[in-house]
């Protein structure tokens, strides 16, 4: 198998500490050389504790153009200072970036920097466009739930308004501390916020609209929930589809997309929990259609993801290095 060349832009925060945590078990990927200014010389493990035992990388000041690929585990704004000020030193470098920076096209076009084009990394909506791309705009985790959710419905033009509510673990929010990420506030609580304002909508609408040709309102309510990993939507609109119909919809969009999984049955949050699937349940009463759809917001929300697009590239199997166990006990 050929080895491709890695760096990670940005390795210490949670994405990054899945990102090579996957890498580093990946058969086809060598890790030359993960970047943080602020934990430069330090092992890997002494930050990412969980990895004590499974490398001896440590983490490094300086990154360098001696990879194939190039991971940036950025904050949001952070992927497009850095593009930016590397300019030419990341030609002929596959980027796979995990910010908001890249999704959005304006005017019709992909966001580009440079010589790179980004293509929007959700591969069961561009896996062949994502296959000939020299960089990739890694989807948000709630973008990424919500559209695994809605995207049969909209390649049939059913989707008219759709109303979503979604509730993510404290990882969602980042490492930094802030008030509502400590233990003493998550404990038994929940609590709404942006409230029909999350920016991940703008992209949501972006890839309705690709398949269905026309925009579709989605009005979605996030929740921070009381547990660390997993997001769980449910989905609620107008169908006058039978529910026989509806399934047979989305098992035929989804054929051949081995992360994603649907079923009739219901779905919980620790069956995705530590992997890259998304399962989406149907139910139906009458003529209202809820659809509930649950990933972990690490992996295919985030570094998952990543590496699946990796794959892609790099002409791997679609689920390489990717082969991971939920958490169900």
């Amino acid at each position: 198998m050929r080895q491709v060349r890695a760096g990670i832009i940005g390795g210490a925060g949670y994405a990054g500490g899945e990102m090579i945590r996957l890498l580093i078990n990946h058969p086809g990927v060598d890790i030359r050389w993960i970047h943080s200014k602020s934990n430069a010389g330090k092992k890997v493990y002494e930050v990412h504790e969980d990895l004590l035992g499974d490398t001896d990388l440590k983490f490094d000041a300086e990154w360098h153009s001696d990879v194939d690929v190039v991971f940036l585990c950025l904050g949001h704004g952070e992927a497009k200072k850095f593009l930016d000020e590397s300019g030419p030193a990341l030609d002929g470098i596959l980027i796979i970036d995990l910010s908001q920076d890249f999704r959005l096209h304006s005017g019709g076009e992909r966001p580009k920097t440079g010589e790179h084009s980004f293509v929007y990394g959700l591969p069961e909506l561009n896996r062949e466009d994502i296959r000939q791309a020299n960089a990739i705009a890694n989807p948000g985790c709630f973008a990424t739930a919500i559209q695994l959710g809605l995207l049969p419905l909209a390649k049939a033009g059913l989707l008219n308004d759709v109303y979503s509510t979604g509730i993510t673990g404290s990882t969602g929010a980042g490492q930094s501390l802030s008030s509502t990420g400590h233990f003493s506030w998550r404990a038994n609580n929940i609590q709404a916020y942006k409230t029909l304002t999350h920016q991940h909508m703008k992209e949501v609408g972006q890839s309705l609209q690709q398949l269905q040709g026309a925009a579709a309102a989605v009005h979605f309510t996030p929740w921070r929930g009381d547990f660390t990993r997993g997001i769980f939507i449910s989905s609620q609109l107008r169908c006058e589809k039978s529910p026989e119909e509806v399934l047979a919809l989305y098992e035929d969009f989804y054929k051949g997309h081995p992360f994603t999984i649907v079923t009739s049955k219901p779905i919980a949050l620790k069956q995705v929990v530590n992997t890259n699937k998304c399962l989406i349940q149907i139910e139906q009463a009458g003529r209202q259609l809820v659809v509930h759809s649950a990933i972990d917001n690490l992996l295919k929300g985030a570094s998952g993801q990543a590496v699946q697009n990796m794959n892609l590239l790099f002409g791997f199997e679609e689920t390489t290095g990717l082969h991971l166990k939920a958490n169900a006990f």
